[in-house]
């Protein structure tokens, strides 16, 4: 028996996509890890998804953002598993973590979205990037605004505001 306890079921964010952002938060609200993913095609997406929600595993959340095909591909194997799923959009989150003026064009929310990931990165003690693509990027600042939404976090940390 190991003595190494096991993780509390934490929650994955996927900025939906055949190239995806990925982030995982443990139950305290912390982000454990981040990375983006190149599926290529949809077949080859639909083969992976059992194994990136593996990986992550244990789960109590799947957060995605986006919809249509590639939305149903996640949301069919979270039901295999009986993981909730919320589904949302990058206006409902970034209503939330980014001022309007930043909103204005995506290219605007996209280069926001960077500099508080980093934060957000820093402030939960994972590596830092080396480079850190839009979509990784945008799976982070998703995954905060989900554990604030499950509850996992009470507000944005101070350390991350702005």
């Amino acid at each position: 028996m190991s003595d190494v306890p096991a993780e509390a079921p934490g929650l994955l964010a996927v900025d939906l996509g055949l190239r995806a952002g990925l982030a995982r938060y443990g139950a305290d609200g912390r982000l454990r890890w981040y990375r983006s993913q190149n599926f290529g095609t949809q077949s080859r997406l639909k083969r992976a998804v059992p194994a990136v929600l593996h990986a992550a595993a244990p789960l109590a959340w799947l957060v995605v953002e986006g919809g249509g095909a590639i939305a149903e591909v996640w949301e069919r194997e979270a039901a295999r598993r009986a993981l909730p799923v919320l589904r949302v959009s990058a206006q409902d989150w970034r209503a939330r973590l980014l001022y309007a003026r930043e909103q204005r064009t995506g290219g605007l929310a996209k280069e926001a979205a960077d500099g508080l990931a980093r934060r957000v990165i820093d402030w939960s003690g994972a590596p830092r990037p080396t480079s850190l693509k839009h979509d990784a990027a945008e799976a982070v600042l998703l995954g905060l605004w989900a554990v604030l939404e499950v509850g996992w976090l009470a507000q944005v940390p101070p350390e991350v505001r702005r």
